[in-house]
């Protein structure tokens, strides 16, 4: 942690509003990011960061000043994300939805290297979601904000060994999933080409 970072908490701590406002718009990003990776919707991850946010003001004073400010701050994001997801379980929502971001006027014209990495996003976001929330939290710390094991494993509060074992087991569900969704294309765009006779 930077001297100025520090000196933006203990000012913060005393109740100074701008300080934390530093700190806030320090983070803003990663915070975001985080939310945005785990939610798979811009304004779920813009409410879901701005409570993150709250949260953290009202409890700075449990912050402890040996371990990262970051990792504190991301913890308090993926738990809370977490939750939500959980939440959103219990209420069936569908996850076949696509993200708004992704929806477009069909009629404007897309770049295809444009249009191939909004479909390649959106089958991510669609591919993490079958991922349990803690495992996704794990993901997106480890390959978005490129967390260490043990970084993961104090900001999700696991052990490295369970850290190690989410990662594995996330990757592998991930990588058939991604190998069955391409294949799946590739069928698909063959049957487009295909006589109606086969």
């Amino acid at each position: 942690m930077s001297d100025k970072e520090a000196l933006w908490i203990e000012k913060a701590l005393r109740g100074d509003d701008k300080a934390f406002g530093n700190l806030v718009e320090k983070y803003q990003k990663p915070v975001f990011s985080l939310c945005y990776r785990m939610l798979g919707n811009g304004n779920d991850a813009e409410d879901a960061a701005q409570e993150s946010f709250i949260r953290a003001y009202h409890n700075l004073k449990r912050y402890d000043s040996n371990r990262s400010f970051a990792t504190w701050l991301l913890s308090i994001a993926s738990h809370y994300c977490i939750d939500r997801i959980r939440k959103r379980r219990l209420s069936t929502v569908s996850t076949d939805v696509l993200p708004a971001e992704i929806i477009q006027d069909r009629n404007a014209p897309i770049p295809d290297k444009e249009f191939r990495a909004k479909e390649k996003e959106a089958l991510i976001q669609k591919l993490m979601k079958d991922l349990k929330p803690t495992d996704r939290a794990a993901i997106i710390l480890r390959y978005w904000h490129d967390y260490s094991e043990i970084e993961i494993a104090e900001t999700l509060d696991l052990t490295v060994s369970a850290v190690k074992s989410r990662l594995y087991r996330s990757r592998r569900a991930l990588a058939d999933a991604w190998l069955t969704s391409e294949e799946a294309v590739t069928v698909n765009k063959r049957r487009a080409h295909e006589s109606p006779a086969f």
